[in-house]
């Protein structure tokens, strides 16, 4: 259960939003979550990882790139998205520079059965390196669909420090969509956490831009 009051959470949103507004820029601003941790010692105790997913997008702009079969790249040609097959992939040769590159250019990979596999052979570790080995799509899933799963899905992972930041929503969205985003997001993150709510030392939401916000 949150223990974020609802009435605090939502003028916090409002102020976030209203700040973006104010500042009118020419793009759509991404809300932040931004947490603190107390209470864990990383290289002590167990880090986590985990994702949810949450009922509204998190980014306007999310580029996803489909490393496909014959099938599936035909499907994400037709749907506007990016993919790439088996002989696009050997081009890159394995080369570092290449590979790192396409990993900045995307967000999230999707890819075929046959070609996840066979990725590690074809990319060498770069993707996985950079935090973004292709989730696995398959031909019973609707590729469409699937796209949209990732631009709602939130990943939170420790690492060796004690704060991390995720996007929860954007200044296109309404407030109460907001606000269940952040709610969802933060109980999905305490349940991760050791001692739950114990862990948690702040909370604060931000646009892009704007200055941080509390709510915990």
């Amino acid at each position: 259960m949150s223990k974020i009051p609802g009435d605090v959470l939502k003028q916090e949103v409002l102020a976030v939003l209203a700040e973006a507004k104010d500042k009118q820029e020419k793009f759509v601003h991404t809300i932040e979550l931004s947490i603190g941790l107390k209470n864990y010692d990383p290289s002590k105790d167990k880090r986590f990882s985990g994702q949810v997913k949450l009922p509204h997008k998190t980014k306007v702009k999310f580029a996803v790139c489909v490393l496909g079969d014959v099938q599936h790249v035909e499907e994400a040609q037709k749907a506007g998205i990016d993919a790439m097959d088996v002989e696009a992939l050997k081009k890159l040769n394995k080369n570092k520079k290449l590979v790192k590159n396409l990993a900045k250019k995307y967000d999230a990979f999707l890819a075929s059965e046959a070609i996840i596999r066979q990725i590690p052979r074809l990319l060498g570790p770069g993707l996985n390196k950079a935090g973004k080995f292709p989730t696995l799509l398959t031909h019973s899933e609707n590729l469409v669909n699937k796209v949209h799963e990732m631009h709602c899905t939130v990943k939170f992972q420790l690492k060796k420090v004690l704060c991390m930041g995720v996007a929860v929503g954007n200044c296109k969205q309404e407030p109460q969509q907001i606000v269940q985003n952040v709610n969802i997001a933060v109980n999905f993150l305490v349940s991760l956490l050791k001692k739950n709510w114990q862990n948690v030392k702040s909370l604060y939401i931000k646009s892009t831009f704007g200055k941080p916000h509390r709510i915990y």
